[in-house]
């Protein structure tokens, strides 16, 4: 069995990738500075969950912190691979605070590269996001679409994150793949990210504020799928960027109906502006996951929606309450 270095631990996508890497009988040592760049009861939630596994191990820490990151190594390691899901995400979020995304997305990846270098841990995975690829992507989106124009500080962080692991995987030779996120939705999913927003809303009988006129379209993905995809890029492959995206592509206002079914409650809906930060559609290629990573979702939309809604009705208490934008 492996034993792995999971940043961002107590986030959306990486509690789920550890779920699953605990389940395989792997050793799991996780951080995560618990920010409040979203409402920190779900981190805290997600983090207990995992603390409860004997073979997971949790320290509060900053990917941004090297000598931190150097001392931990050092007591905790050696490790075959380090998964870093630590990240400032959302493209809204990053207009008003660029700041904290360079420093998080590009510095913390540096310093995590270069733990990697110092201590010949020989595999590093980057979470990078389908954000860019910019405006005008062909759909569905292969990876070499053109990615050098991103529209928002996000994006951009993340494209300068993916060029520092090219140059460490050129120069030191760190096995380095790239996973490039679509839209990821699940249980105990990001409160920022719209299917949370909406599900909470339609349950509470709250106004859902739709920036747009809701013809835009995402590729959904459930983060099941997303977590196996992660843990299948640990395989040796050089240096890859794979596309990690759903294979169902809905509308927005689509997902409202679906929402209102699964529910059994009318969506109260207010129109507002189209946020520039936004994309008007994203639909992943994967054929090159399929190819290299033997990986293909499995998860139907209508189904992972169900228990995303069927998660929310069971932690209704406290998730009725967490703080959504």
């Amino acid at each position: 069995m492996a034993k792995y270095l999971v940043t961002g631990a107590a986030g959306f996508i990486a509690y789920h990738t550890c779920k699953f890497l605990l389940a395989d009988g792997h050793t799991v040592v996780g951080i995560d500075n618990m920010n409040d760049a979203y409402d920190v009861r779900l981190k805290h939630w997600r983090a207990e969950q995992l603390k409860l596994h004997p073979h997971f191990h949790f320290f509060k820490q900053d990917v941004c912190n090297f000598p931190a990151l150097e001392r931990l190594i050092a007591e905790h390691g050696p490790f075959d691979a380090v998964i870093n899901l630590a990240a400032r995400a959302g493209v809204r979020a990053s207009v008003e605070n660029p700041w904290a995304f360079v420093e998080t997305n590009m510095t913390g990846t540096l310093n995590l590269l270069e733990i990697c270098r110092r201590n010949q841990i020989p595999k590093f995975i980057l979470a990078s996001t389908s954000s860019i690829y910019g405006k005008d992507a062909p759909l569905p989106t292969p990876e070499d679409a053109d990615s050098s124009k991103p529209l928002q500080p996000y994006a951009a962080s993340k494209k300068g994150a993916e060029a520092m692991c090219h140059a460490y995987h050129y120069l030191y030779d760190i096995d380095i793949t790239v996973v490039r996120y679509f839209t990821v939705y699940g249980p105990a999913g990001r409160p920022d990210m719209v299917m949370f927003r909406f599900a909470q809303w339609i349950a509470e009988g709250r106004t859902v504020r739709l920036n747009g006129n809701g013809e835009q379209s995402r590729g959904f993905t459930y983060v099941d799928d997303i977590a196996r995809g992660t843990i299948s890029a640990l395989r040796p492959l050089g240096y890859e960027i794979i596309n990690l995206g759903g294979h169902e592509t809905i509308t927005i206002n689509e997902m409202i109906a679906i929402l209102e079914e699964l529910i059994g409650r009318k969506a109260q809906v207010e129109y507002y502006p189209f946020h520039k930060a936004d994309m008007l559609a994203n639909w992943a290629d994967v054929s090159k996951a399929r190819r290299l990573l033997d990986w293909e979702p499995q998860v139907s939309l209508r189904e992972g929606m169900r228990r995303l809604v069927d998660w929310y009705q069971a932690e209704r208490g406290w998730a009725s309450q967490i703080l959504t934008p």
